[in-house]
């Protein structure tokens, strides 16, 4: 089992992104304009609205950085080396992910497994099988609930800290990165990500697999331009299935990994790029 790298020292004061302190400051505005100048409430509680609307669309958008920090791409240092992430959620599934650790294995490439934690209590051995091939098992969340996007502080803190908990219980190693499940979320989700020094990890590019059942099209959407830095996002469960039955990214995985080798780029593990010295 590899020892976890240490982790970059974090601020140890969480400071809100500037669209939360704008957020703020129409929510005091608008009261105090609805208390000084009560005619004007309507348009107190039209600015108010606004705002919301502005929230629930940011949070709808995956790879935005408006609701604090997002991990896009990877840093410049590991794009000089010329690594490039797969990363794979949902998992682990005991049909699926044996095949992938398979097809990584015989092209010597490592990935990221952003795994649901109750999934991996009832596959231990499989999830600390990921780890053991040199893989990495981070955060997404306990259950992948529908509503995760509509949580307070206090069930982000449950949700998040307790897949955690078990997901080092069962490897050994503490998630340091967090995917959030469909990739959507809230203002509240930043600051419980910092207090659990976690970092939120998204995607440069998707191959939409969950709905797309031919494999040259996932595969043309990963490979599309595909750079150093890219971090690309499979799924080792919940994937669509081909006309034969079996899942897509049994058939797009050996081509991307394929073409990644043919770019003369290489696989990294996402913590391992944002841990790694410039």
């Amino acid at each position: 089992m590899h020892a976890a790298s240490p982790s970059a020292p974090r601020p140890t004061r969480w400071r809100p992104p500037l669209l939360v302190q704008a957020s703020v400051a129409c929510h005091l505005g608008a009261a105090g304009l609805a208390a000084t100048a009560p005619a004007l409430w309507p348009w107190a509680a039209g600015a108010v609205v606004l705002d919301h609307a502005l929230l629930a669309t940011t949070g709808l958008w995956p790879r935005s950085t408006w609701l604090g920090a997002n991990v896009r791409r990877l840093p410049a240092a590991a794009a000089a080396r010329r690594e490039v992430a797969v990363t794979l959620d949902d998992g682990p599934d005991p049909q699926v992910t044996p095949q992938v650790l398979d097809i990584l294995d015989a092209h010597g490439a490592r990935a990221t497994f952003f795994c649901i934690a109750q999934q991996a209590e009832r596959h231990p051995a499989l999830t600390r099988e990921i780890v053991r091939r040199g893989h990495s098992v981070q955060n997404h969340s306990l259950q992948h609930r529908h509503n995760f996007s509509l949580l307070g502080p206090a069930g982000f803190k449950r949700e998040i800290g307790a897949a955690q908990d078990r997901l080092a219980q069962l490897t050994g190693q503490r998630p340091t990165c967090f995917r959030a499940p469909a990739g959507l979320r809230n203002p509240f989700l930043d600051p419980v990500l910092h207090a659990l020094d976690l970092r939120l990890v998204s995607w440069t590019r998707r191959g939409f697999d969950t709905r797309e059942r031919d494999p040259q099209t996932v595969l043309a959407r990963l490979t599309d331009g595909l750079a150093a830095g890219d971090i690309v996002l499979l799924h080792d469960r919940h994937g669509a299935t081909m006309a034969d039955g079996r899942p897509v990214v049994l058939a797009a995985l050996p081509a991307l990994l394929e073409r990644i080798r043919a770019a003369g780029l290489a696989t990294t593990t996402v913590p391992d790029a944002l841990q790694a010295p410039a």
